[in-house]
């Protein structure tokens, strides 16, 4: 049995993990505890061997409604408390898009500020269609993090990034599907199945490939054309020195699915 006050559960069923949001009694905001959980268990993954794909999601019928600003108003933080809060989150953004795994966010319900923030450092999005999505921050005049000023203008585009952002529009899961920011949009009840799904079959896939893949998509943003050949020419060289590549091979010649072992 999970403890209602730990702030993150933890699942695993075969070679994925499933990290759940747990404070649903405040719709799954965020809070320093939170953030910790979230870092202390990516921080494990990484080198996990055994785990090939994650999946976040949340607990009830919300994902996560952003920061716990009344938690925020209840008492001045000082300035030191601030920074440990700010660093906390952004490290956990930079686990969420550096980990060598695909990371698929399973959106359940509204997904607000540091919530949809979160969905946007994860590889995948599967969303709830009726699931209220919004980056309320630049209208309480606080300011977006964990990367959404690239994360969010990756997927769907500066034009659309800034009206999000500068705006603070609120939009739905079926808008952010046809916008290019979550890859389905489904009816609620759906989303956590579909994403399991989801997460399984990546998890099948060979590992280290799997990692260069999520790793220079990732730099795409930031090299040249050349650079990047030249990244790919080296990590397809790594690959065929690989026991998973002459794996994927064999299989494709017998017919069969590979079982890559991560070597």
């Amino acid at each position: 049995m999970h403890s209602h006050d730990e702030p993150l559960i933890r699942e695993q069923q075969d070679q994925t993990v499933i990290l759940r949001l747990n404070r649903p009694d405040r719709l799954n905001a965020v809070n320093l505890p939170m953030y910790a959980a979230l870092e202390s268990e990516l921080r494990g993954l990484i080198a996990d061997r055994e785990v090939r794909a994650l999946m976040i999601t949340g607990s009830g019928r919300a994902f996560c409604v952003g920061a716990d600003l009344k938690a925020h108003g209840e008492g001045e933080l000082s300035l030191d408390e601030r920074k440990g809060y700010v660093d906390a989150g952004q490290r956990v953004h930079r686990l969420l898009q550096t980990i060598p795994k695909p990371v698929v966010a399973a959106v359940n319900g509204h997904a607000i500020g540091a919530g949809l923030e979160l969905a946007l450092s994860c590889d995948f999005i599967i969303v709830a269609e009726d699931a209220k999505l919004r980056l309320p921050e630049i209208g309480l005049g606080t300011f977006v993090g964990g990367g959404a000023t690239y994360t969010l203008a990756q997927r769907v585009g500066y034009t659309k990034a800034k009206e999000l952002i500068m705006l603070g529009l609120m939009f739905y899961g079926k808008e952010a599907e046809a916008m290019g920011l979550a890859n389905a949009a489904l009816p609620a009840d759906a989303v956590l199945e579909a994403a399991s799904e989801l997460t399984a079959e990546l998890s099948r896939k060979a590992p280290i490939s799997m990692a260069f893949a999520k790793r220079l998509l990732d730099r795409a943003r930031d090299v040249d054309s050349e650079t990047a050949l030249r990244l790919e020419a080296r990590a397809l060289l790594q690959c065929m020195e690989t026991r998973d590549w002459r794996e994927g091979i064999d299989a494709f010649n017998e017919k069969r699915d590979p079982n890559f072992i991560g070597e």
